[in-house]
């Protein structure tokens, strides 16, 4: 176990954004973490790619370094125990070396496993809860482990049990089992994949999963500012669902406006259009920035605080709100 007074975060949040913890604890074992539970308060992160820290912490900031990965077959299945702590694009591309799939489409997703179990994390037509079987918690509040069934979860879009007012900061994630194929089944309806196979030259009837995945890799690459380069978390705000009724009112408007069915019957329409319809997109206030070429990412042009990005994602959903009357919600969590 390993434990730092003081600890800086600087690399523990994708925004880059300076920002102090009283303690910091990083644990391998569940007997390690329950050694600390009687400390508070208590911030539990992964990878920080979905964060945004407004100042110091005044606590304790727990981090998994639970790396394992076991696996076993049940005739076509296979199913994976993983750490919480291991980088989640490499759990993918592992998976996809040992000829398990089912994970391509969510190639180059920043964080870490237990962060996908939290965060139902998706792109390109897949979600994390597509393959999530159950999920190993420690409760901060009392150090009792508890399985979560799939169904339990409560997922949804970006959405879980884990992220819910009466949940959210209780829930330590300490192993994640998922439920991939031995055989590859392609998804590639989704984003522009079919198109970009064809610009390569790949047959959409015999793409591998090491092909899929590296066409989702440079797509995402070709979207999305590498945050060791310039500070993001990837897409700051979610997707809004709104009702036909609603969607319909703009689309009388927005005859071009893209959009999605979304399970329950409303419509997702993209917040990045909107955001670029709003003229966000490329412009910036002070050191923070929208993203010139996906503009559902909010940048740290350098130097930038939490309340500066704050402040950007402020004057955003403010004009969104006024030109569409939809609110577009961060996806990260502001601390």
């Amino acid at each position: 176990m390993r434990i730092e007074n003081n600890y800086n975060l600087l690399r523990h949040n994708t925004f880059g954004i300076e920002a102090h913890c009283r303690k910091f604890v990083e644990y391998t074992s569940a007997d390690e973490l329950r050694t600390i539970l009687g400390q508070r308060p208590l911030l539990h992160i992964g990878g920080g790619s979905n964060l945004l820290f407004l100042g110091d912490y005044e606590g304790t900031v727990l981090h998994s370094a639970i790396q394992t990965l076991e696996h076993s077959t049940q005739g076509d299945d296979v199913l994976l125990r993983v750490g919480s702590g291991m980088v989640w694009d490499d759990l993918v591309a592992q998976s996809i070396a040992h000829g398990w799939y089912g994970l391509e489409n969510l190639s180059l997703i920043p964080g870490e496993v237990g962060a996908s179990a939290v965060q139902n994390i998706g792109a390109y037509g897949s979600e994390a809860k597509d393959y999530i079987t159950q999920v190993e918690c420690m409760n901060l509040e009392t150090g009792q482990l508890r399985t979560f069934s799939n169904e339990e979860c409560h997922y949804g879009y970006r959405r879980s049990i884990f992220k819910t007012p009466e949940e959210r900061g209780r829930w330590a994630v300490l192993y994640v089992h998922y439920r991939l194929s031995l055989t590859f089944t392609p998804r590639l309806d989704y984003g522009g994949i079919r198109l970009q196979l064809q610009q390569r030259g790949i047959p959409a009837e015999t793409v591998t999963a090491s092909q899929l995945r590296q066409t989702i890799i440079d797509i995402r690459q070709g979207k999305l500012p590498d945050p060791k380069v310039q500070g993001n978390a990837g897409s700051f705000f979610m997707n809004p669902v709104v009702p036909r009724e609603k969607y319909e009112a703009l689309a009388r408007l927005y005859p071009d406006m893209p959009h999605y069915d979304a399970p329950d019957g409303g419509v997702k329409i993209p917040a990045g259009w909107m955001i670029e319809q709003c003229g966000w997109k490329g412009r910036r206030l002070g050191p923070a920035a929208v993203h010139d070429r996906q503009a559902l990412v909010l940048v740290n042009l350098g130097g930038a605080t939490g309340h500066d990005i704050l402040k950007l994602c402020h004057a955003v959903r403010d004009d969104v709100a006024r030109q569409f009357g939809i609110d577009i919600r961060p996806e990260v969590n502001i601390i």
